[in-house]
């Protein structure tokens, strides 16, 4: 069974950075598109990155924009979010998963959240 297990969260200051991974046990991530989300408190999970399975095509939510950059390497299995300038409203749980679809038609699909198993994300508390 395909285990997404993603590390890297912790509290930190606004303005400030942190770098999440993003691995699967027993499973290549290689061939896949893979989805960062997040759920805040309350709120439901949304999408907000996408990278493509080459890792030359990436897309972000207007809210991370320019602060947040997504990454893969395939020799590690691991997908990264690089996450800078925190703001206390990116405070969530962030999971990642492979998509079905390429990343340009998931976001025209509206970045919908797939069903399945996820992982236990990685909490992320943007805080002063």
């Amino acid at each position: 069974q395909v285990q997404f297990v993603e590390s890297g969260g912790g509290l930190v200051q606004p303005g400030g950075s942190l770098k999440l991974s993003c691995a699967a046990s027993g499973f290549t991530l290689d061939s896949y598109a893979i989805g960062w989300f997040r759920q805040a408190p309350g709120k439901e999970r949304e999408g907000v990155s996408c990278i493509s399975s080459s890792g030359g095509i990436t897309y972000y939510t207007d809210s991370v924009k320019g602060r947040f950059t997504v990454s893969r390497d395939k020799s590690k299995n691991t997908v990264y979010l690089q996450m800078n300038n925190l703001k206390p409203v990116d405070t969530a749980i962030y999971y990642c998963r492979t998509l079905t679809t390429r990343c340009i038609i998931w976001t025209q699909l509206g970045w919908n959240v797939p069903f399945g198993s996820w992982g236990q994300g990685t909490q992320v508390t943007v805080s002063s």
